[in-house]
């Protein structure tokens, strides 16, 4: 029934930069590009988190010389996946959950097998593509609590959906038993895909430009935060302040389309702040640096060796953030209690001593002041959490395993028609000789 109203909101979040205005048809299915000849795996990502973890899966994909669509739901997934996929992947925007849509991307592209990932879970898609006899994989898939409650509360229905998947590989073990209990049939274990990503490499000019002017000063960094946590990191600065003089806060909010409301919110409270898409130096007097741009993750945790993880703090931001980023960066890592979306990695870098849990603003400083006074302190946290996402790693080459048996069959028909392919053109070239 709503259908025929989208378009308004589809407008609207386009004005606001959420949409591109002029690819705005492929939300309703109609492609922009031409399909590939041959077959075609589609390989669902809904954002930037999503996408960088199934890279490597895509490369691995395209390796054995099949064609990809990618879709992704926001702007800057697109953007990211504008860099770092080959001309065997084409890339549009996730079709909207509803029959007409989805099934005009289903007649347009006609994938011979769909990958999800994470928790892309679209009842309508499904269908659509059980009714069609195409198989259906969930990779690096783990279901938040908040998401396991409202589906055992509607068993009959989940049992529906999720016994369609041909098969689930689970983040962990907490999440296999839940996808089990939904109705998933086969269901693995293979670790998180986002523990084998490397970290993009910074611009190195630009990193050692920051860290000139940064100079000697104190820095930590405080990383996907959320609504109500920017005014805590405030706080936590002004403590800072008292004991460390000179320190600069690193703050990047996960969503950077709030980036001009966190930086009204932390001028009113009278700190003096330097966008990075301002350009402006880092002065003496600089309080905060806010990272406002995009896949620039790597960039701003090299910057300091203190890392607070965001959405932990606040009961209206709660969840936590995947510590395996700043952990790979070498970062000793704090949190907030509330990180029941990752508990599994949490406990792991918990027993090795890599992460500690903070309750509030005042117990966040008291850490962070003395990580900067300890040095040894802080070799200890930053050497243990290298060591444990040094032991979660083996989930891609996992993954890759565990798809080939839905891989292989393609791999053989796409061999066979280059074959067909080359035969043809050689008979075509005698025919024409004769």
């Amino acid at each position: 029934m709503a259908y025929p109203f989208l378009v308004f909101l589809f407008i609207f979040r386009a004005r606001r930069g959420k949409e591109e205005h002029e690819r705005l048809r492929e939300r309703y299915g109609y492609a922009s590009c031409k399909r590939t000849v041959g077959p075609l795996v589609w390989l669902h990502a809904a954002s930037v988190g999503e996408l960088r973890a199934v890279v490597p899966l895509i490369e691995s994909i395209e390796r054995f010389g099949l064609n990809l669509v990618l879709t992704t739901g926001t702007v800057s997934s697109a953007t990211i996946a504008r860099d770092c996929i080959s001309e065997r992947t084409q890339h549009q925007y996730s079709p909207l959950d509803i029959t007409c849509s989805i099934s005009r991307f289903l007649d347009h592209w006609q994938p011979d097998l769909a990958v999800f990932t994470e928790s892309e879970i679209w009842p309508t898609t499904i269908h659509k593509l059980a009714k069609r006899k195409i198989p259906q994989v969930l990779v690096n898939a783990r279901i938040s609590d908040r998401s396991n409650n409202r589906w055992m509360n509607c068993l009959t229905l989940a049992n529906t959906i999720f016994s369609q998947f041909s098969q689930v590989i689970a983040q962990s073990e907490v999440d296999s038993e839940r996808f089990c209990a939904l109705g998933a049939p086969w269901v693995v274990v293979g670790g998180n895909l986002k523990n084998d990503v490397a970290i993009p490499v910074p611009n190195l000019h630009e990193l050692k430009r920051y860290r000139t002017m940064i100079a000697e000063r104190p820095t930590w960094i405080a990383v996907s935060t959320h609504q109500g946590e920017e005014s805590c990191i405030a706080k936590v600065h002004h403590m800072l302040s008292q004991h460390a003089p000179g320190i600069l806060t690193v703050l990047v909010p996960r969503h950077p389309n709030r980036s001009n409301e966190v930086e009204r919110e932390m001028k009113k409270k009278g700190l003096r702040i330097v966008t990075r898409t301002s350009g402006h130096l880092i002065d003496h007097d600089t309080d905060i640096l806010l990272g406002d741009t995009i896949g620039e993750m790597g960039f701003y945790l090299r910057l300091s060796e203190i890392a607070f993880m965001g959405k932990s703090l606040k009961l209206k931001a709660k969840g936590g953030q995947n510590p395996i980023e700043p952990a790979l960066t070498g970062s000793a890592i704090l949190s907030g209690r509330f990180v029941h979306n990752f508990q599994e990695t949490y406990q792991k870098f918990l027993d090795s001593g890599g992460v500690r849990f903070v309750d509030d603003e005042k117990m966040l400083a008291e850490y962070v002041l003395h990580l900067l006074k300890n040095r040894s302190d802080l070799k200890l946290m930053q050497d243990s959490a290298r060591k444990t996402v040094s032991t979660m790693k083996g989930a891609l080459e996992y993954s890759i395993e565990m798809l080939d048996s839905y891989i292989r069959p393609l791999r053989l028909y796409a061999s066979l028609q280059r074959s067909h392919h080359y035969h043809s053109k050689i008979l075509s070239s005698k025919n024409t000789s004769h």
